[in-house]
């Protein structure tokens, strides 16, 4: 009877011990770090913007300019651009590393096999022995630490994403912003060569009037130097118009000098401003906002597990092998193990509480830099509609000045032909009116440039072909893609 009780009374000790265990180990699966969760705008956003538009913003912004040739070459930098390339690899390296971090999650499954060999040199004699075995392990995410690592891992990968996309928005904003000073440069010659034919046949009646002494030899000797300054500036041009056809030419992914170049064209008439929405709607729009909250997800995440990884870890494993003196014995015996393992810190020198301090501040980085961003990016839109705004009154006072220039050039070269004014005047008048020209070309290319950064404040995700990669094998460098740009003529 005794036995009997003493007997009922271990089994109910057992009994609790077990229930003890399985609510410890299900408090142990159930508490898993948090992770801190973020506004989308760290900051309060003006409600509207200063300057309000009527055109929707196209992905493809730059069909607005309707400018073919600018189209064929973003099209040819968007998947022939070496930057860009590497960006979209940094993409293919993110997500392995992401694939690799998540591993963690789930069992390590290795197979083993080995042969040993045991001679007994004074019997003459020799053992072989042959053992395949299988061993699993497996680490149960207690707190959580590696769940937040993956999630970290995948946030990272998205990050990479966001900046590709961010890559390819400031690729077609910069071919679009060389592509019209390069235009505008072309332009510039044209009208430089023009004054510089006005000047010298205004060079040629001064020097008749010197040869019928009319006028002294400074008039003519000034003119000269107008001619000639003319030639030097032109020249500088020239030079600006090769370095631009090669900053062209590898922004589409060509060798400078072998890119043909569509031909030039006129500056673009600006179309309508763009509805430029409300600042909140940035924060779901611009991909470099949207890389830079990625990236405070991230870490977050990498806090959560730097204070997990302070708290004890389990690990099981499990063994399963046989063995034989010949192969054909090799599944006649078994051997198998299942153990457990529980590790936590004891003493570490403090380093797992200063990885938790150093991911803590990182955050804290992250989620500064996000608020700055925000901040750059309503400055953009702002900065943009202002500089377009006050352009346009430069650009019209500019057009009424050269009006007047041209008027006052004309009365001043009446009188100067009638002996009534100086030659000072005349030449005062002549570079007022040929100086306006060339800065009205410079303020409507300056205009398109504000245009082009405030499309580049308001862009969303450019759609992307896909392009295939270049294999290359340990003997083979890759070949230079001297493929020309397509061209109009």
């Amino acid at each position: 009877m005794l036995e009997k009780v003493g007997k009922n009374r271990y089994m109910s000790l057992s009994h609790l011990a077990a229930k003890g265990i399985v609510f410890l180990l299900f408090s142990l699966l159930c508490g898993c770090m948090p992770v801190a969760t973020r506004s989308v705008a760290p900051v309060d956003l003006p409600t509207k913007f200063s300057t309000q538009g009527n055109v929707p913003v196209q992905a493809r912004w730059w069909l607005d300019l309707q400018d073919s040739a600018l189209t064929l070459l973003i099209d040819q930098a968007i998947t022939d651009n070496f930057t860009l390339r590497i960006a979209k690899e940094r993409i293919v390296e993110a997500e392995a590393v992401a694939r690799q971090v998540g591993a963690s999650l789930f069992p390590a499954l290795d197979g083993q096999g080995t042969t040993s060999s045991t001679r007994n040199y004074q019997t003459n004699t020799s053992n072989k022995n042959f053992l395949l075995g299988l061993k699993a392990s497996y680490e149960i995410d207690l707190w959580g630490r590696l769940r937040a690592q993956t999630d970290a891992a995948i946030l990272d990968a998205r990050t990479t994403e966001a900046d590709y996309h961010t890559a390819v928005i400031s690729i077609a904003a910069e071919v679009a912003s060389t592509w019209y000073q390069l235009v505008e440069t072309g332009l510039q010659v044209k009208l430089l060569t023009q004054q510089k034919e006005t000047n010298a046949k205004v060079l040629e009646l001064i020097s008749a009037q010197f040869r019928s002494g009319k006028v002294g030899i400074a008039d003519v000797l000034q003119q000269r130097q107008l001619v000639e300054s003319n030639v030097a500036t032109i020249a500088g041009l020239l030079a600006n118009e090769r370095v631009l056809e090669n900053q062209l030419a590898i922004l589409i992914g060509v060798s400078p000098g072998m890119a043909a170049l569509p031909q030039q064209v006129q500056l673009p008439t600006l179309p309508p401003l763009p509805d430029t929405g409300i600042p909140l709607d940035l924060l779901t729009k611009r991909p470099d906002i949207e890389s830079s909250f990625l990236s405070l997800q991230a870490a977050d995440n990498r806090v959560a597990a730097a204070i997990a990884n302070q708290l004890p870890k389990l690990s099981i494993s499990a063994d399963v092998s046989t063995s034989g003196e010949r192969t054909g014995d090799l599944f006649n015996n078994w051997f198998s193990t299942l153990a457990a393992n529980l590790l936590g810190p004891i003493f570490d020198g403090g380093q797992r509480k200063e990885e938790v301090l150093k991911n803590e501040s990182i955050s804290r980085q992250r989620f500064y830099n996000h608020g700055q961003t925000i901040l750059e990016a309503i400055g953009e839109v702002e900065n943009s509609l202002v500089r377009e705004k006050e352009q346009q009154v430069i650009l019209a006072s500019q057009e009424t000045q050269l009006q007047y220039a041209t008027e006052s050039m004309q009365h001043i070269g009446n009188r100067y032909r009638q002996g009534a004014e100086s030659y000072l005047r005349v030449l005062q008048a002549l570079v007022s009116q040929q100086g306006l020209q060339q800065n009205i070309l410079t303020s409507k290319r300056q205009l398109i440039n504000y245009r082009i950064a405030l499309y580049r404040a308001l862009s969303v995700r450019i759609p992307v072909q896909e392009k295939e990669p270049v294999a290359l094998s340990s003997d083979e460098t890759p070949a230079p893609d001297n493929t020309p740009a397509r061209g109009s003529n």
